[in-house]
């Protein structure tokens, strides 16, 4: 009888097994379909997307489109730096000012923990808008055609100070206790204790600020004027994009062929050399990235 019914249970959690990995691996594909089907796209020639449309091989190999992005290598060189640069530096800030602010509204010994908390929490549903924003930046800071302007923006989110905040009162307050007793400060608790059990929480919102940076194009093209040479790699890219559009629609008023043009192909191209270092990073982080996804979501 228990031999029946263990054999039945093996049996269901073989099909539970079978399912479930089918499904994954169904969902799996169709996430990396359209990767596979922008880097097909990267690859054909203009001529060919018009006539048969995007798929996932290219009808007419053509490497036209990548000549194009990198027709001046120096300046996407550039724009490669000035993005790494204020990726790094930017993440390396942003996580120890965010690990900090959340680290402290959770501090059962600080009095004004929750008026703090309340107005981070309001600026999630309201906002002063672009044009103060903007002579907030250009008048009052005096940060026009500054790195900076795109730097400090990225620096605080109260959606990650949040999560923080969640992920730190998860840490026994003992802890804290027991390292005062022993005659420990505050900020050689937080760096020495609470930082080092705060990893998934840290790797988490830490490639939350970095893709913020990485992706940032909007306050560039509010601060960063065309005469800056190099100026960050999406809005470099956008620009690329946006010239060959100007291009192609001023060959078609002259009665040019536009498939001479390739501006569907260079706009997968653009999305290839933007995110292609995003997804050789992401792995390195992904287990850290789920666990405090889960962790930060549990006392929200």
């Amino acid at each position: 009888m228990e031999s029946t019914a263990r054999r039945n249970i093996d049996f269901s959690s073989v099909v539970v097994r079978f399912f479930g990995y089918g499904f994954i691996s169904l969902f799996a594909l169709c996430c990396l379909l359209p990767f596979v089907l922008i880097v097909s796209s990267s690859f054909t020639t203009e001529k060919a997307i018009m006539d048969y449309g995007f798929s996932l091989w290219p009808k007419e190999f053509s490497t036209f489109a990548y000549e194009l992005v990198f027709q001046n290598p120096r300046l996407v060189i550039g724009s490669y730096v000035v993005t790494l640069i204020l990726t790094v530096v930017g993440t390396a800030l942003g996580l120890f000012i965010v690990a900090m602010t959340g680290y402290a509204l959770q501090r059962q010994d600080f009095l004004y923990r929750n008026k703090i908390s309340f107005y981070i929490y309001f600026t999630t549903l309201f906002s002063g808008g672009l044009v103060p924003f903007y002579l907030l930046v250009t008048k009052y800071m005096q940060l026009q055609d500054n790195y900076l302007a795109v730097l400090l923006p990225g620096l605080l989110s109260p959606f990650l100070i949040i999560m923080m905040k969640s992920f730190t009162r998860s840490i026994p307050h003992e802890i804290t206790e027991s390292a005062k007793m022993d005659g420990a400060g505050d900020f050689t608790i937080f760096i020495k204790l609470i930082l080092p059990m705060s990893t998934p929480a840290l790797a988490t919102i830490g490639l939350f600020i970095a893709l913020g940076y990485w992706n940032e194009w909007y306050h560039a093209m509010l601060f960063l004027s065309s005469n800056m040479e190099y100026r960050p790699l999406q809005l470099f890219l956008y620009n690329v994009i946006n010239s060959a559009e100007y291009v192609r629609n001023s060959a078609a008023a002259s009665n040019v062929p536009p498939q001479d043009i390739p501006l569907e192909s260079m706009k997968m191209a653009t999305a290839i050399v933007a995110t292609g270092p995003v997804i050789l990073f992401y792995p390195f982080v992904q287990r850290y990235f789920i666990k405090g996804i889960t962790i930060g979501a549990v006392k929200g």
